[in-house]
């Protein structure tokens, strides 16, 4: 059994990431937007973003790991081009997805990198088909479901209140109330202030309107009630795979996080100095060092 480290690295740079293709994966009533970069009788990594319903394609990280394997993204139910129609969102849709993406390219198994709520998303796969993982690779990973997914949102909306103005927290205020009530738009303008204060002490970057416009308030929403009602996450005290888990020493999670780190007592930790929630930018060549390291790049 191996044993919890920690480790603290600095900032640097990224580069672009490299050319893909788009394709259409269905299931059932869902079509999924998924995008791979392929690559020849090279072991796959499947990439979960965040939010829930809050895409983001992570091209810096799809981009250094794509040197050596297939890499897949898709946008989940719901969001962005991943449209359906009387579109349910339990977790066990959302395992579903994932086998269809593994059916469709035929992998029997596979390496899975989730972010944020897609770290969460990850989790849940993970117990229930530990047989298909190559690895787990949490990189600030929401801290559990049920009672513990509660506690993280209290964290969250605590950070973010401490990161903007008065002005800005109102704001933020009303458009998830209207948001909540399924109103797009709002949403689009919680998260444009979101992503804000997100970056704030880090790096200085807008949120692009065409990313904004693949935020809709239903996968927001009903996700949100299946994670609450979702059984607690069991601890995986002897997996087969190996486990890293990254935190930024800034994260928008408060203690909930130590609920996880207990969850995988043989994982490797990483907490990242000069980080926020979004390594990949906010202190990218140590978070490719911890990359490079775990996936043997």
């Amino acid at each position: 059994m191996l044993m919890t480290t920690i480790t603290l690295f600095n900032a640097g740079i990224q580069s672009p990431a490299p050319e893909s293709e788009n394709i259409n994966i269905e299931n059932q009533n869902v079509t999924l937007s998924a995008t791979i970069y392929a690559k020849a009788d090279a072991e796959t990594i499947l990439l979960l973003h965040g939010g829930p319903g809050v895409p983001n394609e992570m091209k810096e990280v799809a981009n250094l790991l794509s040197e050596q394997y297939q890499v897949i993204f898709f946008e989940q139910r719901g969001t962005g081009n991943s449209r359906c129609s009387d579109c349910s969102y339990t977790m066990n849709d959302y395992i579903s997805d994932i086998d269809a993406i593994a059916a469709f390219f035929g992998l029997n198994k596979f390496h899975l990198y989730g972010h944020s709520w897609g770290g969460l998303y990850a989790q849940i796969y993970a117990e229930e088909h530990p047989s298909r993982i190559k690895s787990l690779f949490l990189c600030s990973p929401s801290s559990g479901t049920n009672e513990n997914w509660k506690a993280t949102e209290m964290e969250v909306m605590n950070y973010n209140k401490r990161a903007c103005s008065n002005g800005e927290w109102m704001k933020m205020g009303w458009n998830s109330l209207l948001g909540r009530l399924g109103n797009d738009k709002a949403y689009r303008k919680l998260f444009k202030q979101v992503y804000q204060n997100y970056h704030s002490n880090f790096i200085k970057q807008e949120t692009s309107k065409e990313e904004l416009e693949k935020i809709f308030s239903d996968p927001i929403n009903k996700t949100r009630k299946e994670i609450i009602k979702y059984k607690p996450l069991l601890p995986m005290v002897d997996p087969v795979f190996p486990i890293c888990i990254t935190y930024g020493e800034s994260d928008i999670y408060g203690d909930s996080k130590n609920k996880l780190i207990d969850r995988y007592p043989t994982a490797e930790l990483h907490m990242l100095e000069k980080c926020g929630h979004i390594p990949w930018l906010h202190n990218p060549a140590a978070f490719n060092k911890i990359l490079d390291r775990f996936y043997g790049l």
